[in-house]
């Protein structure tokens, strides 16, 4: 296994001391399956936490109180954690207590998943209590030992279950996987910034669909997103989609760049669709307004999941917009989608609309007028003419003082009219002739 030479260096000084030392867990791992080098080095020791703050010149206490240490060195932080043994697991989310001890195997019998539970240095070579070599090479995600156990240890085990057989693309155990089932309600005792953190791992993995499947199969996916599960099986009855909701869905995520606020938006944009279902006189499935819908449903789900008020406001944006697909794009109505969409995530959008076409049935019809309206969007873009209220040629202050005007919501409602007629006609964007529209909308 290839060590680098600081994580060498840490290794060689326990070594000298007298401690035994091991790099532990995903490193080792992935440099098992030839995948790229690793960025993350864990150690593994028989020291004991204050006796890791001696050996080091500096150390950060990032979990000392479960034997944790992080060690700097040339300014990269690596965990070293004291080998230990967990105590009682009373909200299947974290220990009451550990303890520690100095044996490997003790410490190793502890964590996860037998691919998980492998540790290396140069003296002792791979070291595998728990078969977690022969699982690599049959591609199995198993747990060690009891996975009753493991998972009511911490119920997010159940999602990294899910979320290493999409990764790896490997097969869940039998076992493991109804021990997964039958603990699932434990997933509710986890906090959602935990699931949040996991999804978005699994939603930017090649391999998606097949987590987001498990998590269906397994239940998980009705407690943690339970406006997604009301997706599934559910018949569009439209000749324009051969596939349920759900699986719709599924298609227009792995179609989307991984890039995690894109792959959410394209999760989430049609999660509307099940509250807006109607029928017309022939049987044929409609869902007017799901986008609006859907967006107002986004912005909960992310609120709830504890998202950044950056990210929840653009992944609403795309689902919101996700249908505008223009059939006839004049500069005026493009103008409009920019300025609703913003510059910067209008590349996003047509992303997310060519998943979506490319998830239905005969999209070539709706990609081109994509394409069209991309060609638009460039060239209103190169041709630098105002896009928003930030960019006309008055501001607030000038009508509040031109006109004697009080701040308030009149103020904003003539910049967005002054807007609206921009759009239209840019060459009215001077002062003179943007004061004198509302002198004659609003004043005499």
């Amino acid at each position: 296994m290839f060590i680098p030479s600081d994580v060498k260096m840490i290794l060689d000084t326990f070594k000298n001391n007298g401690y035994e030392s091991y790099i532990v867990g995903g490193s080792v791992r992935d440099s098992q399956i030839g995948s790229s080098l690793p960025k993350d080095y864990d150690v593994t020791t028989n020291a004991l936490p204050e006796e890791i703050i001696k050996l080091f010149d500096k150390t950060i206490p990032t979990g000392i109180e479960h034997g944790t240490v992080t060690v700097m060195i040339n300014g990269v932080g690596y965990e070293v954690t004291t080998y230990r043994i967990d105590g009682k697991y009373l909200d299947n989310r974290r220990p009451d207590a550990v303890t520690f001890v100095s044996n490997l195997k003790e410490d190793l019998a502890r964590r996860d998943f037998t691919i998980n539970a492998l540790a290396y240095n140069d003296e002792k070579g791979l070291v595998d209590y728990f078969g977690g070599i022969e699982d690599l090479q049959n591609k199995i995600i198993r747990a060690v030992g009891e996975p009753n156990k493991r998972f009511q240890e911490d119920a997010l085990r159940m999602l990294r279950a899910i979320r290493f057989s999409s990764r790896l693309d490997f097969h869940i155990e039998e076992k493991t996987l109804e021990a997964i089932k039958a603990n699932c309600n434990l997933i509710l005792n986890v906090s959602n910034e935990r699931i949040r953190d996991e999804l978005c791992k699994i939603l930017t993995y090649d391999n998606s669909r097949k987590a987001l499947r498990l998590l269906e199969e397994t239940k998980l996916l009705k407690l943690i997103l339970p406006e997604l599960q009301a997706a599934v099986g559910f018949n569009q009855q439209n000749p324009h989609h051969d596939k349920d909701v759900f699986e719709h869905t599924l298609s227009v995520v792995e179609k989307c760049p991984p890039e995690i606020n894109l792959r959410l938006a394209a999760l989430l944009h049609d999660i509307g669709k099940p509250q807006c279902f109607t029928t017309d006189k022939k049987g044929i499935g409609h869902f007017y307004g799901h986008d609006k819908k859907g967006a107002i449903l986004s912005e909960q789900i992310l609120r709830r999941l504890k998202f950044d008020n950056q990210s929840i406001s653009k992944i609403s944006i795309l689902v919101r917009e996700h249908m505008n697909v223009l059939e006839k794009p004049t500069d005026a109505s493009v103008k409009r989608l920019i300025n609703r969409v913003g510059k910067d995530l209008i590349d996003d959008l047509f992303a997310l609309q060519r998943a979506d076409a490319l998830g239905s049935v005969s999209p070539e019809v709706r990609l081109k007028q994509i394409d069209k309206v991309v060609e638009k969007v460039n060239s209103i873009l190169e041709s630098k003419v105002p896009l928003s209220i930030k960019e006309l040629a008055v501001k607030g202050n000038d009508l509040i003082e031109q006109f004697s005007l009080k701040p308030g919501k009149e103020i904003g409602d003539m910049l967005r009219f002054l807007l609206d007629k921009v759009l239209e006609n840019p060459q009215l964007n001077s002062r003179e002739k943007l004061l004198a529209i509302v002198y004659d909308k609003y004043i005499k």
